[in-house]
């Protein structure tokens, strides 16, 4: 049996792409899965998890000697294919190699522009180091046997070409989590709106509060506030009366919100990676598959497929007349709101699942496995 192994030195335990997704497929496929990551170790679903405890320290040596700890850890179990999440596993990635595996980079980001907007980095510093991981992002991944990418870039090759075999393997939900459990029958309250994510400016959680209490709804909020200091100065705002924080959230209490909710927002700040990304952030599908419209930031890929499948609206991610608007249209017009909600469901069944990614990671490491001579499982 190929033996399989999972890194990251960065994500949480249970991530959703990595463990519930792409390592729990595989491990149905007949691969023997593996996954090093921080925490104790656990077996669940067909996967081998080893924990190694948790990073000491800010986030340099999480970089630094928790990553080297991850890396030992997965060179131990000698597995025949490494496949690695994070920037910082860059190095031993690149030291897999030279060992003879076969070794994927999955870049869960666009980590140069990511660079280059760090808010505790003056702008010269950002650019410089975002200048120099991307020439060695770029060495490393052209040496390695396949790099695995979310979406690809409107306007750029991504890796610079560099990647001998690249895949995109989107982010996109399970039917059975959240499509299968949508409910018809729930009570709904259309003037509920919700959020469900990490909780920053970027991520419009400002203009969402002030949209939101503008056209007199309840904002749920779900997901944990960044940076040190936001939560505080979003309390202060007279606009948070609105707001009905749920804090952190399980699969169970988030397919509930959403049963629940009448819209969803995304309004993900311009001058990201989200500018120029050709998928949808992760909770956009989510609010697709329970029925719910979608209010999100304007695009060139969120209005093609906005004009191809009609499941909400785009606005001006910074304009909050504009969103307070798209909101009240949606109040105002509930059959069509209704119909919206039904397109983004039909949308994620047709198109937007993990069964139509999963038959593309899968096809990559069967690729993987025959060019280096190995036999595929059946």
């Amino acid at each position: 049996m190929i033996k399989v192994c999972h890194m990251t030195s960065a994500h949480a335990p249970g991530d959703v792409r990595i463990f519930h997704k792409e390592c729990v497929s595989l491990g149905k496929a007949g691969y023997q899965v593996y996954l090093v990551q921080r925490g104790e170790s656990y077996e669940a679903s067909g996967v081998h998890v080893i924990g190694v405890g948790q990073p000491s320290g800010g986030r340099l040596t999480r970089m630094t000697a928790f990553s080297k700890k991850v890396y030992e850890t997965a060179r131990a179990l000698d597995a025949d294919i490494y496949h690695f999440h994070d920037p910082e596993l860059l190095p031993y990635g690149h030291k897999l190699k030279k060992l003879g595996k076969i070794v994927i980079f999955d870049s869960h980001e666009i980590y140069e522009i990511q660079m280059r907007k760090k808010p505790y980095l003056p702008d010269w510093a950002a650019a410089l180091m975002a200048m120099v991981y991307t020439h060695y992002e770029r060495y490393v991944v052209h040496r390695l046997d396949g790099a695995v990418v979310p979406c690809l870039r409107a306007d750029k090759p991504f890796f610079g070409g560099a990647a001998r075999r690249l895949v995109t393997v989107d982010n996109t939900p399970k039917l059975e989590e959240l499509y299968d459990r949508y409910d018809p029958e729930s009570s709904r309250d259309s003037r509920q709106v919700c959020y469900v994510g990490g909780l920053t400016e970027a991520r419009g959680i400002t203009v969402s509060i002030q949209a939101a209490h503008a056209a007199g709804c309840r904002l749920a909020l779900a997901g944990l506030f960044s940076p040190a200091g936001y939560e505080a100065r979003l309390r202060a705002m007279p606009e948070f009366s609105c707001v009905d924080y749920r804090g952190m959230l399980d699969r169970k209490e988030i397919t509930a919100l959403l049963n629940a909710s009448g819209i969803g927002l995304c309004l993900m700040a311009r001058g990201a990676q989200f500018d120029c990304a050709t998928n949808f952030n992760v909770k956009t599908y989510e609010y697709m598959a329970m029925g719910i419209p979608v209010i999100l930031s304007c695009n060139a890929f969120n209005r093609k497929l906005l004009d191809k499948w009609n499941f909400g609206i785009c606005v001006d991610p910074g304009n909050v007349e504009e969103i307070t608007g798209a909101i009240r249209y949606l109040l105002d017009h509930p059959e069509e709101a209704r119909r919206m909600g039904e397109n983004g469901r039909r949308a994620v069944k047709e198109a937007f699942n993990w069964n139509v990614e999963e038959a593309k990671l899968l096809e990559l490491y069967a690729e993987l496995c025959t060019a280096g001579g190995k036999e595929v499982p059946v």
